[in-house]
């Protein structure tokens, strides 16, 4: 048996207490992104957790004793798409007052980086994070183009 888009999109939550509103609708997003960049989805994990959750992992994995909104692990190369995305609610809401912005704005758009990542777009030089931005506005667009609430 195929698995489902919703099989294949998956939400998590780890020290924290949030569940993500409009699921349904944020997997039809992210399963329209992937398809639209020619990928094949195999798997995807969003791991919702807290600053010091998110911390650990960066020191552990990545050897950054920093907090960051978003920490993405890809697993497969090429067309394929399977990684596992983890997500700071707390570094979200506090990056949402600070750029006086909506939390589900910045939520919307930390979900689409992580992404956008597993696809293959890069954000280390001047080039790549304009280039990151602007593919992050257009798929904020088309979700803000579904039906959300």
């Amino acid at each position: 048996m195929i698995p489902s888009k919703e099989e294949k999109i998956s939400f998590h939550y780890e020290d924290i207490q949030f569940i993500l509103p409009n699921h349904l609708l944020i997997v039809d997003w992210i399963y329209k992104t992937i398809i639209n960049e020619t990928k094949i989805l195999r798997q995807v994990n969003y791991i919702f957790c807290s600053d010091n959750y998110l911390h650990k992992i960066n020191l552990e994995y990545l050897n950054h004793d920093t907090f960051t909104d978003v920490i993405t692990f890809p697993y497969a190369d090429g067309n394929i798409i399977e990684g596992d995305i983890f997500i700071s609610i707390d570094r979200i809401r506090e990056n949402a007052k600070s750029f006086e912005v909506a939390f589900k704005n910045e939520l919307h758009r930390v979900m689409i980086h992580g992404t956008l990542h597993l696809l293959g777009y890069l954000d280390k030089t001047n080039e790549e994070k304009a280039q990151m931005t602007q593919m992050e506005d257009k798929y904020l667009s088309k979700l803000n183009g579904m039906k959300l609430d």
